[in-house]
């Protein structure tokens, strides 16, 4: 068209060449299209029948134009001054005037008025195939920037730890702990156990016992190596946490001095290998229900540990396969024929050889979905016959009279009491998931500032951060994995700080934060992968890795939904205790409470807001979380009461509302972590960080309330406009904090040989 005699003889037809451009450029013209663009030629009175035929003839489809004419009529447009965003039919004016030097007439000029509009085309978008500069897309200047400094981030994260934090991360980054690559299972556990003994050289194994046993007596310290620790091999994680926590922590919590004596200093040194067998083929959250026997003999003074069948085996045994030479042992008590229920006592298993003793029978569980570096194993026994002194008996012992003896007269009390003292597990699993989270978003979040993907027609390439979804996908993850950091550090003190009376409450809430905290881990290691698209599927950049080796901590330590029903479960005592300690004032008063809260927060006004501030206040928040946590607790309350004044067997009743009871214990989890998220926010005292912690936060209410806004509706708590304004508030949130999600990811500090990803790295290394 740019050399025809047409042209040449008529420059007017000049008006059609950028609309000629974008519909051929664009795609394959439809037959709507072409009805459109013949319509249009065909009511213009300037143009002569044989113009009208060159015109049909650039538009039939059995006739496009070639790449190299499509390429000429671009160079044609781009001669043409262009100062700003046109329309189709500006840019046409334009091109007249430009190639016949004169002004177009006003038939000329309205020949394509309104022709984006009829074939779909946004107008002002045509300038930018022709002027790309002209372009100021948001999405292309969003980039990362340093909203505060990240070493002040970092000092918070770590706060007091922060010592030992650095410490541990030192030993793991150093060349002893660099990561092998390898098929072999036995070179694995084997690189495994070294640097597990390599950390116990460092004192780190021990940190946790009292100093008289080699330690330093300080259990904050042992649940901070276990997380930093997380930041590496997570095989390395969960061997140091048997060995160290299970089987020493057993001894230290269950046994009394003279164990302490004997085996902790061993223990802490990694001299004295262990295992930790309460787990049985056909017993694993019920461990009230094992049927491993320790049968006490008076006459010898020795009890007799036995496998009376394939389903009590002990299984799943971390340390058992290979390294373990003595296990505690959960078994029930049986003196003269009666059952005394769940105890627990130290079994030797091998020599020091490692010769596997007579009446133990171990095989190895073989390869698992991950943590392959752990020797799990499958032991049995055959009337093995173990002194009396091997009975850990802190809480309960045999008398001189061969008579079973406890200061904690109720077996139940007794049989929880004893497990409450190994809750520390369910704290350091979640601590170690959350630390996994941090690796692998560190990992997406990193690629996905730098890695460029798609982009405006003619413009540079745009880095996957900066699209919305992707964003939606992570940072609400990012936000949900520093909500639980300070959950679980207040889970921490809370459990370090214990009394007897706040026991129940602080396993209630270990439960809770396991089982809400290892599921965000699944589901922000898988979302991690996808993010990271085919870069994440390889071994190299480790977040398969940590996927594998963290799917079990869904398991691990109670099953997540036993875990959950557990937490309901304490929620429903507290909640009869409160109504059951209540007199009739204090009734009154609380029925007037909810119904001021009732008419304050159902208020029509309320459910309806959608200002700005109040979707971002912590109040509102607050107010939601607790309403929901409430409402749904006394239903479920109201529901099992039901059922059970009908008649209904307990037990039947609890089965036919579990589902309720897990999403009471869900409510439950997700108002404490919001309140220690606030709480942490408030305690910062750097402007700068405050300010990071503060979005985050946000995110982090405002996606629970977007995830749980079926809920909120069916209440009536909040109308479809205000669960709209939430989404698209928290859409906004996450375009917010893109700019710091680098500098976020940055402060949790994690060494590169321990990152390892090449993808992630400040200085990938370069290409071979």
């Amino acid at each position: 068209m740019v050399l025809s005699q047409e042209v040449q003889r008529n420059p007017n037809l000049y008006v059609f060449l950028p609309l000629l451009y974008v519909v051929w450029s664009d795609n394959v013209l439809t037959q709507r299209e072409l009805q459109v663009l013949k319509n249009r030629i065909d009511c213009q009175s300037w143009l002569s029948d044989k113009e009208k035929e060159f015109l049909y003839r650039l538009i039939d489809p059995q006739l496009p134009p070639t790449p190299s004419e499509l390429k000429q009529w671009l160079e044609a447009i781009r001669k043409v001054p262009l100062k700003q965003a046109h329309t189709l039919a500006e840019i046409g004016s334009l091109t007249v005037k430009f190639y016949s030097g004169r002004e177009a007439n006003a038939q000329v000029t309205g020949a394509l008025a309104g022709i984006e509009s009829e074939l779909g085309l946004i107008g002002r978008e045509a300038t930018y195939a022709f002027r790309p500069e002209y372009r100021l897309s948001l999405t292309q200047q969003q980039h990362t920037h340093d909203m505060f400094d990240v070493s002040r981030m970092t000092a918070l994260l770590d706060a007091e730890e922060a010592p030992l934090i650095q410490r541990v991360k030192q030993v793991i980054a150093s060349p002893e702990f660099a990561y092998i690559e390898t098929d072999n299972l036995n070179e694995y556990r084997q690189q495994v156990l070294r640097w597990t003994q390599i950390l116990a050289s460092y004192g780190f194994g021990s940190i946790g016992y009292p100093k008289e046993y080699g330690g330093q007596g300080d259990m904050a310290a042992y649940f901070t190596v276990m997380e930093t620790l997380s930041y590496h091999d997570l095989s390395l994680v969960v061997k140091f946490g048997v060995q160290f926590g299970l089987w020493g922590m057993s001894v230290y919590f269950l046994g009394t001095e003279k164990h302490h004596k004997k085996y902790l200093k061993d223990i802490g040194t990694l001299a004295l290998p262990g295992c930790f067998a309460m787990t049985e083929t056909g017993h694993g959250s019920n461990v009230r229900g094992i049927e491993t026997t320790a049968t006490y003999n008076h006459n010898n003074q020795t009890f007799t540990i036995h496998t009376p069948h394939p389903q009590a085996q002990k299984e799943y045994i971390g340390n058992a396969a290979l390294h373990g030479r003595m296990a505690t042992v959960f078994a029930k008590l049986i003196i003269n024929g009666v059952d005394y229920g769940v105890n627990a006592f130290i079994v030797s298993l091998r020599d020091e050889e490692g010769n596997t003793l007579p009446g133990i029978t171990i095989s190895d569980c073989g390869r698992k979905l991950g943590l392959n570096g752990v020797d799990n194993g499958i032991i049995r026994f055959n009337q093995v016959v173990i002194p009396m002194e091997n009975m850990l008996d802190r809480f309960a012992r045999i008398n001189e009279n061969g008579e079973f003896e406890s200061p904690i007269t109720s077996d139940n009390r007794r049989f929880f009491t004893m497990l409450g003292t190994l809750v520390g597990g369910r704290i350091g699993i979640p601590r170690s998931g959350n630390a996994a989270c941090k690796s692998a978003l560190t990992i997406a979040i990193r690629y996905g500032d730098r890695r460029v993907q798609f982009g405006p027609e003619g413009a540079p390439e745009v880095p996957i951060l900066n699209y919305r979804t992707h964003q939606r996908r992570l940072m609400p993850l990012l936000a949900n994995t520093y909500a639980l950091h300070f959950a679980l550090k207040y889970l921490t003190r809370r459990f370090l700080d214990r009394t007897e009376d706040e026991m129940q409450e602080i396993e209630a809430l270990a439960a809770a934060l396991k089982a809400w905290g290892t599921w965000n881990t699944t589901a922000t290691l898988q979302e991690c992968r996808e993010a990271c698209g085919g870069k994440g599927y390889l071994f190299e950049n480790r977040i398969g890795t940590l996927k594998n080796d963290t799917d079990i901590y869904t398991t691990f330590e109670g099953d997540n939904t036993v875990l959950m029903q557990l937490v309901a479960k304490s929620r429903l005592t507290d909640f009869k205790q409160e109504f059951s300690s209540m007199n009739a004032f204090g009734l009154l008063n609380y029925l007037a409470g909810q119904a001021a809260t009732a008419i304050m927060e159902l208020n029509p006004l309320i459910v309806r807001n959608t200002d700005e501030a109040h979707l971002l206040d912590p109040e509102f928040h607050l107010n939601a979380f607790r309403y929901r946590e409430r409402d749904i607790l006394t239903s479920a309350a109201r529901r099992l009461k039901r059922h059970i004044d009908e008649g209904m067997d307990s037990f039947d009743a609890f089965n036919v509302c579990q589902h309720h009871l897990v999403q009471v214990a869900f409510a439950y989890t997700e108002r404490v972590i919001l309140e220690q998220f606030i709480v942490a926010v408030e305690g910062t005292q750097d402007d700068g960080c405050k300010t990071a912690l503060m979005q985050l936060y946000r995110i982090f209410a405002l996606n629970l309330l977007d995830k749980h806004k079926g809920w909120y509706l069916e209440q009536g708590y909040m109308e479809g406009v205000k669960t709209k304004a939430i989404r698209k508030l928290l859409n906004q949130m996450c375009w917010d904090v893109r700019t710091m999600a680098v500098p976020l990811v940055n402060a949790f500090a994690i060494p590169d040989a321990c990152l390892a990803a090449p993808i992630a790295l400040n200085h990938p290394p370069a290409f071979a």
